[in-house]
């Protein structure tokens, strides 16, 4: 797996799944535990649907 997500995007991903995942946790909707994907997507660092779609948000050299 290399690198594709990067800056800005990584951010949002953490900041969106870790809302997701504590408004679950506090009682919210059932669906709000979907913030475990961008989450683990921002974590990683790699998205699985980017490739399919031809994106790559990292700065780092594109192979």
């Amino acid at each position: 797996m290399k690198t594709n997500v990067g800056g800005i995007d990584k951010v949002l991903r953490i900041g969106g799944g870790v809302a997701l995942v504590a408004w679950a946790v506090m009682g919210g909707p059932a669906w709000a535990w979907i913030g475990v994907v961008p989450l683990a997507t921002g974590l990683t660092g790699f998205c699985p649907v980017y490739p399919l779609l031809g994106l790559n948000t990292c700065p780092l050299k594109k192979d």
